[in-house]
């Protein structure tokens, strides 16, 4: 597994802000603006870690959530980022590993990042030993 970060959204300036916040912390990202898109993406290049907005049109996180958990369990961190109401609940209902509500401090993405890719390297750390 890679340590780039997938980030999934709609929005065009929640995309550019995210990415320009884990590009300038040194971390590779990629981008997908739906769930359909986000599907062929890890397909294609296995992320470290996925950030998934739910509310997105041809296919929504939670639709994109449960394909990615049917094909690859847990294996690939999904962080909910939502502006839902009731956000650690959306997450729970997705199985996500974490939850990320919108509007969100810039520190608190990083360090779920952080957090994320830092558990993804040790556990593959312990899987080559």
């Amino acid at each position: 597994m890679t340590g780039h970060v997938l980030v999934v959204d709609d929005d065009p300036d929640m995309l550019d802000t995210i990415t320009m916040v884990l590009e300038a912390a040194g971390y590779a990202t990629r981008t997908a603006t739906n769930g359909r898109e986000a599907l062929d993406e890890v397909a294609e290049h296995t992320p470290g870690l996925i950030l998934l907005d739910m509310l997105m049109p041809i296919m929504n996180g939670w639709e994109c959530a449960r394909e990615l958990r049917g094909r690859y369990a847990h294996s690939l961190p999904i962080v909910v980022v939502t502006a839902a109401e009731h956000a650690r609940m959306r997450a729970e209902e997705v199985d996500a590993d974490d939850v990320l509500a919108k509007p969100f401090d810039i520190h608190e993405l990083r360090r779920i990042v952080a957090q994320h890719l830092l558990l993804d390297r040790s556990c593959a750390d312990s899987r080559g030993s």
